[in-house]
Protein backbone atom coordinates (compact mmCIF):
# COMPACT_ATOMS: atom_id res chain seq x y z
CA UNK A 1 0.00 0.00 0.00
CA UNK A 2 2.62 2.38 1.26
CA UNK A 3 4.13 1.86 -2.18
CA UNK A 4 1.11 2.11 -4.08
CA UNK A 5 0.87 6.17 -2.86
CA UNK A 6 4.55 6.91 -3.14
CA UNK A 7 4.16 5.58 -7.01
CA UNK A 8 1.04 8.20 -6.95
CA UNK A 9 2.80 11.18 -4.84
CA UNK A 10 6.20 10.84 -7.42
CA UNK A 11 3.52 10.65 -10.67
CA UNK A 12 2.52 13.76 -9.99
CA UNK A 13 5.34 15.42 -7.98
CA UNK A 14 8.14 14.17 -10.40
CA UNK A 15 6.82 16.17 -13.40
CA UNK A 16 6.58 19.70 -11.33
CA UNK A 17 10.34 19.74 -10.87
CA UNK A 18 10.66 21.08 -14.41
CA UNK A 19 9.92 24.77 -15.25
CA UNK A 20 8.22 23.72 -18.68
CA UNK A 21 5.68 21.69 -16.77
CA UNK A 22 4.75 24.17 -14.78
CA UNK A 23 4.66 26.72 -17.22
CA UNK A 24 1.97 23.87 -19.82
CA UNK A 25 0.01 23.22 -16.48
CA UNK A 26 -0.87 26.86 -16.26
CA UNK A 27 -1.63 27.50 -19.52
CA UNK A 28 -3.64 24.28 -20.25
CA UNK A 29 -5.87 24.96 -17.14
CA UNK A 30 -6.43 28.77 -18.19
CA UNK A 31 -6.96 27.91 -21.42
CA UNK A 32 -9.15 25.06 -20.40
CA UNK A 33 -11.54 27.37 -18.00
CA UNK A 34 -11.94 30.14 -20.75
CA UNK A 35 -12.75 27.35 -22.94
CA UNK A 36 -15.23 24.95 -20.85
CA UNK A 37 -17.01 28.62 -19.62
CA UNK A 38 -17.44 29.69 -23.17
CA UNK A 39 -18.49 25.72 -24.11
CA UNK A 40 -21.86 26.32 -21.90
CA UNK A 41 -23.26 29.24 -24.08
CA UNK A 42 -22.00 27.17 -27.73
CA UNK A 43 -24.10 24.15 -26.35
CA UNK A 44 -27.05 26.09 -25.36
CA UNK A 45 -27.18 28.23 -28.16
CA UNK A 46 -25.89 25.44 -30.70
CA UNK A 47 -22.81 26.94 -32.00
CA UNK A 48 -20.76 24.07 -32.64
CA UNK A 49 -20.18 24.43 -35.90
CA UNK A 50 -19.93 28.24 -35.76
CA UNK A 51 -16.97 27.36 -32.86
CA UNK A 52 -14.92 24.86 -35.08
CA UNK A 53 -15.42 27.48 -38.10
CA UNK A 54 -13.60 30.27 -35.75
CA UNK A 55 -11.02 27.91 -34.86
CA UNK A 56 -10.28 26.93 -38.49
CA UNK A 57 -10.36 30.63 -40.28
CA UNK A 58 -8.07 32.34 -37.59
CA UNK A 59 -5.09 30.20 -39.19
CA UNK A 60 -3.77 32.85 -42.02
CA UNK A 61 -4.20 35.44 -39.35
CA UNK A 62 -1.84 33.34 -37.61
CA UNK A 63 0.59 33.06 -40.30
CA UNK A 64 0.59 36.37 -41.88
CA UNK A 65 1.37 38.12 -37.81
CA UNK A 66 4.34 35.91 -37.67
CA UNK A 67 5.15 36.59 -41.05
CA UNK A 68 5.12 40.83 -40.30
CA UNK A 69 6.68 39.98 -36.22
CA UNK A 70 2.97 40.48 -34.78
CA UNK A 71 1.70 38.96 -31.97
CA UNK A 72 -0.40 35.63 -33.03
CA UNK A 73 -3.33 37.23 -31.34
CA UNK A 74 -3.52 40.35 -33.68
CA UNK A 75 -4.00 38.42 -36.59
CA UNK A 76 -6.18 35.52 -34.99
CA UNK A 77 -8.69 38.02 -33.80
CA UNK A 78 -8.92 39.85 -36.97
CA UNK A 79 -9.45 36.58 -39.41
CA UNK A 80 -11.85 35.29 -36.51
CA UNK A 81 -14.00 38.21 -36.43
CA UNK A 82 -13.83 38.78 -40.09
CA UNK A 83 -15.00 35.19 -40.56
CA UNK A 84 -17.68 35.73 -38.78
CA UNK A 85 -19.01 38.63 -40.01
CA UNK A 86 -18.22 37.08 -43.58
CA UNK A 87 -20.85 34.27 -42.67
CA UNK A 88 -23.37 37.28 -41.27
CA UNK A 89 -23.46 38.68 -44.60
CA UNK A 90 -23.56 35.68 -46.58
CA UNK A 91 -26.22 34.11 -44.90
CA UNK A 92 -28.20 37.67 -44.73
CA UNK A 93 -28.03 38.59 -48.32
CA UNK A 94 -28.29 34.74 -50.07
CA UNK A 95 -30.59 31.84 -49.79
CA UNK A 96 -28.00 29.49 -48.39
CA UNK A 97 -28.47 28.20 -45.46
CA UNK A 98 -26.18 29.18 -42.15
CA UNK A 99 -24.41 25.91 -41.74
CA UNK A 100 -23.41 25.70 -45.80
CA UNK A 101 -22.36 28.95 -45.12
CA UNK A 102 -20.25 28.14 -42.19
CA UNK A 103 -18.42 25.00 -43.83
CA UNK A 104 -17.79 27.14 -46.85
CA UNK A 105 -15.94 30.09 -45.08
CA UNK A 106 -13.95 27.98 -42.72
CA UNK A 107 -12.60 25.55 -45.19
CA UNK A 108 -11.91 28.62 -47.29
CA UNK A 109 -10.03 30.16 -44.67
CA UNK A 110 -8.17 27.24 -43.50
CA UNK A 111 -7.26 26.63 -47.29
CA UNK A 112 -5.70 29.54 -47.19
CA UNK A 113 -3.64 29.46 -44.14
CA UNK A 114 -2.13 25.97 -45.65
CA UNK A 115 -1.11 28.05 -48.66
CA UNK A 116 0.41 30.86 -46.38
CA UNK A 117 2.06 28.70 -44.27
CA UNK A 118 3.72 26.56 -47.78
CA UNK A 119 4.79 30.16 -48.29
CA UNK A 120 6.99 30.69 -45.19
CA UNK A 121 10.64 30.08 -45.06
CA UNK A 122 10.82 26.28 -45.03
CA UNK A 123 13.40 26.55 -42.21
CA UNK A 124 10.56 27.78 -39.95
CA UNK A 125 8.52 25.29 -38.29
CA UNK A 126 4.83 26.46 -37.72
CA UNK A 127 3.92 23.03 -36.87
CA UNK A 128 2.83 23.86 -33.08
CA UNK A 129 0.29 26.61 -34.72
CA UNK A 130 -1.91 23.98 -35.72
CA UNK A 131 -0.70 20.73 -33.15
CA UNK A 132 -0.07 23.28 -30.13
CA UNK A 133 3.31 23.55 -28.19
CA UNK A 134 1.84 24.18 -24.45
CA UNK A 135 5.55 22.39 -23.46
CA UNK A 136 7.18 25.43 -25.14
CA UNK A 137 5.17 28.90 -24.05
CA UNK A 138 8.10 31.65 -23.56
CA UNK A 139 6.67 34.49 -21.21
CA UNK A 140 5.33 36.77 -23.64
CA UNK A 141 3.00 33.64 -24.38
CA UNK A 142 1.77 32.81 -20.82
CA UNK A 143 0.92 36.84 -20.35
CA UNK A 144 -1.31 36.91 -23.76
CA UNK A 145 -3.17 34.02 -22.37
CA UNK A 146 -3.81 35.26 -18.56
CA UNK A 147 -4.40 39.14 -20.33
CA UNK A 148 -7.31 37.45 -23.06
CA UNK A 149 -8.51 34.88 -20.48
CA UNK A 150 -9.11 37.78 -17.98
CA UNK A 151 -11.12 39.82 -20.45
CA UNK A 152 -13.25 36.74 -21.66
CA UNK A 153 -14.13 36.12 -17.87
CA UNK A 154 -14.77 39.46 -16.91
CA UNK A 155 -17.22 40.49 -19.85
CA UNK A 156 -18.50 36.80 -19.58
CA UNK A 157 -19.34 37.44 -15.30
CA UNK A 158 -20.53 41.23 -16.43
CA UNK A 159 -22.76 40.05 -19.37
CA UNK A 160 -23.66 36.51 -18.21
CA UNK A 161 -27.61 37.45 -17.05
CA UNK A 162 -28.37 38.72 -20.59
CA UNK A 163 -26.33 35.81 -22.34
CA UNK A 164 -28.06 32.82 -20.49
CA UNK A 165 -31.73 34.76 -21.48
CA UNK A 166 -30.58 35.01 -24.95
CA UNK A 167 -29.16 31.24 -24.82
CA UNK A 168 -32.47 30.32 -23.49
CA UNK A 169 -34.90 32.65 -25.19
CA UNK A 170 -33.78 35.12 -27.64
CA UNK A 171 -37.25 36.17 -28.42
CA UNK A 172 -38.01 36.73 -24.56
CA UNK A 173 -34.90 38.87 -24.56
CA UNK A 174 -35.96 41.10 -27.23
CA UNK A 175 -38.95 41.45 -25.80
CA UNK A 176 -37.03 43.12 -22.14
CA UNK A 177 -35.12 45.58 -24.21
CA UNK A 178 -31.95 43.55 -24.84
CA UNK A 179 -30.79 43.66 -28.03
CA UNK A 180 -30.15 39.41 -29.67
CA UNK A 181 -27.99 40.73 -32.37
CA UNK A 182 -25.81 42.71 -30.07
CA UNK A 183 -25.20 39.84 -27.98
CA UNK A 184 -24.78 37.48 -30.38
CA UNK A 185 -21.96 39.72 -32.09
CA UNK A 186 -20.65 40.02 -28.05
CA UNK A 187 -20.77 36.01 -28.10
CA UNK A 188 -18.73 35.43 -31.20
CA UNK A 189 -16.31 38.21 -30.32
CA UNK A 190 -15.83 36.19 -26.91
CA UNK A 191 -15.37 33.01 -29.14
CA UNK A 192 -12.32 34.81 -31.21
CA UNK A 193 -10.41 35.81 -28.23
CA UNK A 194 -10.89 32.33 -26.70
CA UNK A 195 -9.62 30.32 -29.31
CA UNK A 196 -6.56 32.15 -29.37
CA UNK A 197 -6.49 31.55 -25.94
CA UNK A 198 -6.96 28.06 -26.62
CA UNK A 199 -4.23 27.55 -29.43
CA UNK A 200 -1.11 28.15 -27.28
CA UNK A 201 -2.53 24.88 -25.47
CA UNK A 202 -3.49 22.19 -28.48
CA UNK A 203 -3.32 24.31 -31.38
CA UNK A 204 -5.69 25.02 -33.80
CA UNK A 205 -6.92 21.74 -34.86
CA UNK A 206 -7.87 20.73 -31.14
CA UNK A 207 -9.84 23.87 -30.21
CA UNK A 208 -12.88 23.15 -31.48
CA UNK A 209 -12.87 20.05 -28.96
CA UNK A 210 -11.56 22.80 -26.04
CA UNK A 211 -14.83 24.63 -26.84
CA UNK A 212 -17.24 21.71 -27.78
CA UNK A 213 -16.61 18.76 -25.12
CA UNK A 214 -16.98 20.27 -21.55
CA UNK A 215 -20.12 22.11 -22.28
CA UNK A 216 -21.84 19.18 -23.97
CA UNK A 217 -20.44 16.93 -20.64
CA UNK A 218 -21.79 19.13 -18.16
CA UNK A 219 -25.05 19.27 -20.09
CA UNK A 220 -25.80 15.72 -19.83
CA UNK A 221 -24.82 16.21 -15.88
CA UNK A 222 -27.07 18.87 -14.85
CA UNK A 223 -30.40 20.69 -15.75
CA UNK A 224 -29.32 24.31 -14.15
CA UNK A 225 -27.10 26.37 -16.18
CA UNK A 226 -24.93 27.92 -13.11
CA UNK A 227 -24.01 24.30 -12.30
CA UNK A 228 -23.28 23.52 -15.77
CA UNK A 229 -20.58 26.37 -15.48
CA UNK A 230 -18.95 25.01 -12.44
CA UNK A 231 -19.05 21.01 -13.79
CA UNK A 232 -17.78 22.21 -17.53
CA UNK A 233 -14.77 24.03 -15.68
CA UNK A 234 -14.00 21.31 -13.50
CA UNK A 235 -13.46 18.89 -15.97
CA UNK A 236 -11.61 21.16 -18.00
CA UNK A 237 -9.30 21.39 -15.09
CA UNK A 238 -9.58 17.98 -14.48
CA UNK A 239 -8.80 17.14 -18.25
CA UNK A 240 -5.71 19.90 -18.11
CA UNK A 241 -3.94 18.40 -15.58
CA UNK A 242 -4.29 14.95 -16.73
CA UNK A 243 -3.47 15.17 -20.00
CA UNK A 244 -0.21 17.54 -19.23
CA UNK A 245 0.85 14.80 -16.92
CA UNK A 246 0.17 11.85 -18.85
CA UNK A 247 1.91 13.83 -21.86
CA UNK A 248 5.07 13.62 -19.78
CA UNK A 249 5.21 10.45 -18.78
CA UNK A 250 4.61 8.80 -22.04
CA UNK A 251 6.13 11.26 -23.75
CA UNK A 252 2.79 11.51 -26.17
CA UNK A 253 0.90 15.14 -27.59
CA UNK A 254 -0.11 17.54 -24.60
CA UNK A 255 -2.68 19.17 -26.73
CA UNK A 256 -3.86 15.48 -27.63
CA UNK A 257 -3.94 14.29 -24.48
CA UNK A 258 -6.11 16.24 -23.03
CA UNK A 259 -8.79 16.43 -25.31
CA UNK A 260 -8.96 12.79 -24.91
CA UNK A 261 -9.34 12.95 -21.48
CA UNK A 262 -12.07 15.35 -21.94
CA UNK A 263 -13.70 12.91 -24.70
CA UNK A 264 -13.00 10.16 -21.67
CA UNK A 265 -15.63 12.57 -19.51
CA UNK A 266 -18.10 12.54 -22.02
CA UNK A 267 -18.16 9.73 -22.98
CA UNK A 268 -18.36 8.28 -19.26
CA UNK A 269 -21.30 10.76 -18.92
CA UNK A 270 -22.69 9.78 -22.26
CA UNK A 271 -23.03 6.49 -20.19
CA UNK A 272 -23.30 7.22 -16.84
CA UNK A 273 -25.10 10.40 -16.37
CA UNK A 274 -27.95 10.34 -13.87
CA UNK A 275 -31.34 10.89 -16.23
CA UNK A 276 -29.47 11.34 -19.47
CA UNK A 277 -27.01 8.80 -19.37
CA UNK A 278 -27.43 5.42 -21.69
CA UNK A 279 -27.39 2.67 -19.07
CA UNK A 280 -29.50 5.11 -16.57
CA UNK A 281 -32.37 5.46 -18.81
CA UNK A 282 -32.17 1.82 -20.16
CA UNK A 283 -32.52 0.61 -16.42
CA UNK A 284 -35.06 3.53 -16.28
CA UNK A 285 -36.99 1.62 -19.20
CA UNK A 286 -37.07 -1.82 -17.89
CA UNK A 287 -38.45 -0.81 -14.58
CA UNK A 288 -40.90 0.74 -16.68
CA UNK A 289 -41.90 -1.75 -18.88
CA UNK A 290 -41.77 -4.28 -16.08
CA UNK A 291 -44.35 -1.91 -13.73
CA UNK A 292 -46.28 -1.74 -16.69
CA UNK A 293 -46.38 -5.95 -17.14
CA UNK A 294 -46.90 -6.50 -13.57
CA UNK A 295 -49.97 -3.85 -13.63
CA UNK A 296 -51.94 -5.53 -16.42
CA UNK A 297 -51.15 -9.35 -15.71
CA UNK A 298 -54.38 -11.49 -14.58
CA UNK A 299 -55.13 -11.67 -11.40
CA UNK A 300 -54.46 -15.80 -9.78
Amino acid sequence: MDALITGVTEWFTVPLQFEFVQRALLVSVVAGVVCAVLSCWMTLVGWSLMGDAVSHAVLPGVVLSFMFGLPFAVGALVFGAGSVALIGVVNRTSRVKEDAVIGVVFTAMFALGLVLVSRVPSQTDLGHILFGNVLGVSDTDIWQVLVLAAVVLAVVWYKHRDLTLYAFDPVHAHALGINPRLLETLLLGLLSVTVVVALQAVGIILVVAMVIIPGATAYLLTDRFERMLLISASIAVAAAVAGVFTSFHLNVSTGGSIVLAQAAAFALAYLLAPRQGVLWRGRAARRYRARQSSAVAPAP
